[in-house]
């Protein structure tokens, strides 16, 4: 089975109909369209008429909304460009630093903030650029954290990834390798006991953040991956974006993070989303965000609160954007607390 990667073959599939096909064929030319055959099979018979309408369908299948590009929307909206001193690298925080080995992935979400530099046979780094952005890393003393993304890395071959995790379990500085990736949910049969063997190395703490964002993608198979890591001793953390019309409500962040940590994963960031060119269509407002959050507190266990954070533009790194529970009052010394119900209480201190 192959890859969708086109109009044509999204219709073939019968994930779109010849009409909402030629709707977005200008959308498709411009932003990567890839549907792995698993997707595929888990989104046929949900929504061809009006993909948009379905929670699943919406983050993969191209929707005439992304034609449009907002005045304040950037090809780069969280400032990798600027951040970068060597090819692959992007260094924000003293303690951490970005790796992107490939900017190649197994299916292109609508709301990409990378949409403008992922692709098929997106570029990858060379043997000499991989080692210069590891002596890059290897140079940096403050280093502890190495965020291999891109792209996906799991989609590089397990004998890549071992390259890379013990190239740095033998810099003394770094002591956490954290990978980013959609492949669990977007090809689960990708995660091998081969690639997990090949994301440990001696003297560092291999972390995996999964992207997910609704209760629907947590299928069997889904589960059965993410329990593969978890058993191998890889500890999970989710990361979500908070998307208009397919997670945007409390409910459906409730089903989410509960079905996560029912699998180990701790829910870690719900991102506000970024001004990716083409994605307004899923971006609420930041007030509309801080409410949902604010809901959550007291309906659901504290596993289960993720962080919601905004990048700012430019490059300046993730600021937290839930709603402040404690302000300051005229009495010196005394605070206004609020409760998860919205009662308000003082506080000395």
């Amino acid at each position: 089975m192959t890859v969708v990667r086109s109009v044509s073959d999204l219709v073939a599939a019968g994930l779109m109909t010849p009409e909402a096909g030629k709707a977005v064929e200008s959308v498709a030319e411009r932003y990567a369209v890839a549907i792995t055959p698993y997707l595929r099979d888990q989104l046929q018979g949900r929504s061809a008429d009006d993909p948009a309408a379905d929670p699943l369908a919406a983050q993969y299948i191209p929707s005439p909304a992304e034609a449009y590009t907002a005045p304040e929307e950037r090809a780069d909206p969280i400032g990798d460009v600027a951040r970068s001193p060597v090819k692959g690298i992007v260094h924000r925080y003293p303690d951490r630093v970005l790796l992107k080995p490939l900017h190649a992935c197994a299916v292109y979400c609508r709301f990409c903030f990378r949409r403008e530099m992922v692709g098929p046979g997106g570029e990858a780094l060379s043997g000499e650029e991989l080692d210069a952005a590891l002596d890059y890393i290897r140079g940096q003393e403050s280093v502890w954290e190495v965020v291999v993304t891109g792209g996906d890395p799991f989609l590089l071959s397990p004998r890549r990834l071992r390259t890379i995790a013990q190239a740095l379990s033998a810099m003394p500085q770094v002591g956490v390798l954290r990978l980013h990736t959609r492949i669990p949910a977007a090809d689960p049969d990708r995660v091998t006991d081969e690639l997990i063997d090949a994301l440990r190395a001696p003297d560092l703490a291999t972390w995996v953040a999964v992207h997910i964002n609704h209760a629907d993608e947590l299928t069997a198979p889904v589960r059965a991956a993410l329990g593969r890591l978890v058993d191998a001793g890889i500890p999970l953390l989710g990361q979500t974006v908070l998307l208009a019309g397919v997670n945007d409500n409390p409910a459906a962040l409730e089903a989410l993070f509960r079905g996560l940590v029912r699998e180990r994963v701790k829910p870690y960031y719900l991102h506000h989303p970024d001004l990716a060119a083409g994605t307004s269509h899923f971006r609420g407002t930041l007030a509309q965000g801080r409410a949902l959050v604010k809901s959550l507190r007291g309906r659901v266990s504290g596993l289960c609160q993720p962080t919601y954070v905004l990048d700012i533009p430019g490059g300046h790194g993730k600021a937290p954007a839930a709603p402040a529970w404690i302000a300051e009052t005229d009495e010196d010394g005394v605070y206004a607390v609020e409760d998860f119900t919205g009662q308000t209480h003082r506080y000395r201190g």
